[in-house]
């Protein structure tokens, strides 16, 4: 053994010091706040839901600047056209993540969305949905996969419910209705729940006396909308999308039929600006939608639209609303959580995405959290009809903008 003298202690002792230092600087430098997330953003910007995706996609353009001053962090938007098509939304949510993406957002479909949580579940990264309400989307125990937008079976819920006080307000009773419906995912998760939802609801006084499906690519309506016809229902209950929403209204005018009103329970379409444009004042308006809806008053909500006006100067928010405005609040937990997680690992966002809880937000309902599922369950829904070309609150009462008009005015009888 050798000796060992104070003085060779202290200077073994000195030399621990500045390793030891070292060793404990080291971590700080992996554990610094990451600046940067990187966003795969799935949208259909061609294909059959074009101009909803293109839509949808304003919304996360806006986004960046936004969030940079209100989380002090920089996301880089890795924009992907999924095509409106299955197969192409699971390829390139793989493709993005191989080229970088640490979240996924999207995609505006039940089918694909599904697709994309598979992936999403496979290589542990998180994935915010922004629109899409297929019920089985989180109820498959996926860890990763978040949605702040109702499940169908909400939406049918505070639809039908809506679809009450509308008669209330209007003091009519219809007794018959004609269901239709899209046949994809989300159509098909609609009808499921309105067969399973409406017998149990004894205070709507009408009854469904036929129920009507249809492609959502379909290019002529002629057939369904005769079928539709003969049963001479009171009202339509529609769930669409936007293309066929134009094709049906444009066939009830060529085959002279006027029912009542055209109600969706839950449904995209028709307050889109391109069913405006598509059809003119003239045959857009009066089209109901019990639909989740923005908050023009809230604080966030004026920010936002001076930012979509300084990038959109030819657009007007309200006929993009529930598009930019989920696809924002998207980006937002995102950014949210990552500022919270200080990391851009898959498990610390999911995690931080699980703890969420945003009470200043854009789109009508309480604060945006999320259950055991990854579901928020705190959206609520407006009654919005189409009057003088665009979308007016007409219930709840304490929300509206104007009375709602049932029944609606003839074709033949508009200006």
């Amino acid at each position: 053994m050798t000796r060992v003298t104070r003085r060779d202690f202290n200077r073994l002792a000195a030399a621990s010091a500045t390793a030891g230092a070292a060793t404990l600087a080291a971590p700080a430098i992996v554990r610094a706040q990451a600046k940067k997330l990187k966003v795969g953003v799935l949208l259909p910007r061609s294909g059959a839901l074009a101009f909803i995706g293109q839509s949808c996609q304003r919304g996360a353009d806006i986004a960046p600047a936004l969030l940079r001053d209100m989380y002090g962090v920089d996301i880089e938007l890795m924009n992907s056209d999924i095509e409106s098509n299955v197969d192409v939304a699971r390829s390139r949510a793989e493709k993005l993540i191989d080229e970088g993406a640490q979240l996924l957002t999207g995609p505006f479909d039940s089918g694909a969305a599904s697709a994309i949580a598979q992936v999403a579940e496979q290589r542990k990264v998180p994935f915010v949905i922004n629109i899409a309400a297929a019920p089985q989307i989180t109820e498959q125990g996926y860890k990763y996969t978040f949605r702040n937008f109702p499940t169908a079976g909400d939406l049918i819920r505070n639809g039908l419910g809506l679809t009450r006080d509308l008669f209330q307000a209007t003091s009519r009773a219809p007794r018959t209705a004609v269901f239709m419906h899209v046949n994809d995912t989300f159509g098909m998760s609609m009808a499921n729940g309105i067969k399973a939802i409406l017998p149990k609801l004894d205070y709507l006084p009408f009854k469904v006396v036929e129920t009507i499906s249809y492609d959502r690519d379909a290019r002529d309506l002629s057939v369904e909308v005769a079928k539709a016809k003969a049963t001479n229902a009171d009202f339509i209950m529609l769930v669409s999308r936007l293309n066929d929403a134009i094709l049906l209204v444009r066939e009830l005018v060529k085959q002279r039929w006027s029912p009542q009103a055209v109600i969706s329970p839950g449904s995209p379409g028709m307050y889109e600006a391109q069913f405006y444009k598509a059809l003119g004042n003239k045959y857009s308006d009066y089209c109901i939608s019990n639909v989740p809806w923005y908050n023009p008053n809230a604080p966030l909500t004026k920010r936002i639209e001076a930012q979509f006006h300084k990038q959109f100067p030819q657009e007007k928010l309200m006929f993009h609303a529930l598009n930019v405005g989920f696809t924002f609040e998207a980006l937002m937990i995102a950014a949210d959580a990552f500022k919270r997680a200080g990391s851009a690992d898959g498990l610390a966002l999911a995690n931080a995405i699980r703890q969420t809880n945003i009470a200043d937000h854009m789109m009508i309902g309480g604060p945006i959290t999320f259950d055991a599922k990854g579901q928020n369950t705190r959206i609520a829904s407006a009654c919005i009809q189409n009057r003088n070309g665009q979308p007016v609150v007409v219930l709840p009462k304490e929300a509206a903008q104007t009375a709602p008009v049932y029944p609606v005015p003839a074709w033949q009888q508009r200006t």
